[in-house]
């Protein structure tokens, strides 16, 4: 897997070949995209919307980064993480999303694609990660539970309120 961060003018104005691509990424996750709500129709998930998505994700303060991970030249995840998290209080970086090509679940492109995101800031000297899942995406739950992820607060999201399990995984040798 190669894992490659979406330059500032990439994400800014996405080629044609690459909204294609995540577009079809995130149309593929339709369970996850009827949890969230993000999209008006989970069956149909247009590139417009995709691309307002991310422009949206990218306007957060604490300046995301956007990971896109390629299998045999194919996109098969994405990885959206903020370094610094908009409340000053809280010293960990975030991920705010991870998704995986849900034709390509199960072949351990999440975990490799979380890895990776661990890596990059152990490397920075970050000493723990957090994310956000929401309360009702147990397969979610289960799978960041799997990686060494515990549970630290209950609380709703920032963006639109829904209910979510704050998860961090110490990132110490």
């Amino acid at each position: 897997m190669i894992v490659e961060a979406l330059t500032p003018a990439e994400a800014h104005a996405l080629p044609g070949p690459l909204l294609t691509e995540l577009t079809a990424l995130y149309a593929s996750n339709r369970e996850f995209q009827q949890l969230s709500g993000d999209f008006p129709d989970p069956d149909d998930i247009r590139p417009e919307q995709v691309a307002v998505s991310l422009a949206d994700e990218l306007a957060q303060p604490g300046g995301p980064e956007v990971l896109l991970a390629r299998s045999e030249g194919r996109l098969v995840g994405i990885a959206v993480t903020l370094a610094h998290h908009p409340d000053p209080a809280d010293p960990d970086p975030w991920l705010g999303l991870l998704l995986v090509d849900a034709r390509e679940h199960r072949a351990g492109h999440g975990r490799r694609l979380a890895a990776a995101v661990e890596d990059r800031f152990r490397a920075a000297g970050r000493t723990g990660l957090k994310l956000a899942v929401l309360e009702d995406n147990a397969r979610a739950l289960a799978f960041w539970t799997s990686l060494g992820y515990e549970e630290t607060a209950r609380r709703a999201d920032r963006a639109h309120g829904r209910p979510c399990v704050v998860l961090r995984k110490s990132l110490g040798a």
